[in-house]
């Protein structure tokens, strides 16, 4: 019989692989910069010179920075990378009365960060929910934003949301991921609309591994991360809803938008968000969930510097 077809790499292979051809990690200087009244921890990569820099927003409203580095230090080899804890979380001051707390507060602290740093202009790469802040910032501060690149970010509007929780599960019972499964299915997603900080860690964590389509890429589960600031944005926008369109619209920067084809935040709201953003384009990532920059990093890192080069 002819030998067998060797198998394709995982995701956990290509990852490996990738990062093994990269330079070393660069180390980032620590900054305290004040800002709309409030100190925000920032971390900042060596300067490139001629080179316009670039600002990382991390997704999961409830996180520090730390979601995304060192997995955005390939930007670094070709920019600056600023990265910041958004308020209330991480090591950035929580605002005054945080349970007041709303995502457009988020996104103009975008622009009033760009102007405490005295930089011009600068591009913002982003993730997940750190994608919707980074849209909504773009559209307000038109002449600071350069490009954008977003990765599996949210829709413009919240309809997403109404079937999170059901495709999550959906997706982890095909996959066979029982454990998981059952993790997720007793959690009531309602219990979001209340901005409970641990019930939003704990729900965050149990969702996690629905995020993966390959599941040899989940290398750690995320911190068990507590954010009054962050749990009462996320409340807000579950038990309110949201449409960003008229704003979203409002932005002139190109745009980027990758997002997995297998990923529970559907690749349908990237083509929406598309639609409303004038120089906004998509590229679909097959057999991909919702971190296309550990499952297939070296196709979506070249297709965002190549970008973010133009």
């Amino acid at each position: 019989m002819p030998p067998s077809a060797a198998e394709p790499p995982s995701a956990k292979d290509r990852l490996a692989e990738w990062r093994r051809s990269r330079p070393r990690t660069p180390a980032l200087q620590r900054r305290t910069v004040r800002a709309r009244g409030l100190d925000f921890a920032v971390r900042m990569s060596p300067p490139v010179a001629g080179e316009v820099p670039l600002v990382a927003v991390n997704g999961g409203m409830i996180y520090g920075h730390e979601l995304l580095w060192p997995t955005f230090a390939p930007f670094a080899e070709y920019r600056q990378v600023i990265l910041y804890d958004q308020r209330g979380r991480g090591a950035s001051a929580a605002p005054p009365g945080a349970r007041a707390a709303r995502v457009e507060h988020d996104a103009l602290d975008l622009q009033a960060l760009r102007e405490a740093l005295e930089i011009p202009q600068w591009d913002i790469a982003a993730h997940s929910w750190g994608g919707g802040i980074a849209l909504l910032g773009a559209a307000h501060d038109i002449a600071g934003v350069r490009r954008v690149v977003t990765f599996d970010a949210v829709g413009p509007t919240s309809r997403w949301l109404d079937g999170l929780h059901a495709r999550a599960l959906a997706f982890l019972l095909s996959r066979d991921r029982r454990t998981e499964y059952e993790a997720l299915a007793v959690l009531d997603p309602t219990a979001l609309h209340r901005d409970d900080p641990e019930a939003h860690a704990h729900y965050s964590r149990a969702l996690y591994p629905a995020w993966f389509f390959d599941e040899s890429a989940m290398l750690a589960p995320p911190p068990l991360s507590i954010s009054a600031t962050g749990a009462a944005v996320a409340a807000r926008l579950r038990r309110e809803g949201y449409d960003w369109r008229d704003t979203l619209a409002r932005i002139q920067a190109p745009v980027l938008l990758i997002h997995g084809e297998q990923d529970c935040v559907p690749v349908e709201e990237a083509e929406a968000l598309a639609k409303v953003i004038t120089r906004a384009h998509v590229l679909r990532v097959p057999q991909c969930g919702h971190m296309p920059f550990f499952e297939w990093p070296a196709m979506v890192f070249e297709a965002a510097l190549r970008f973010l080069r133009a």
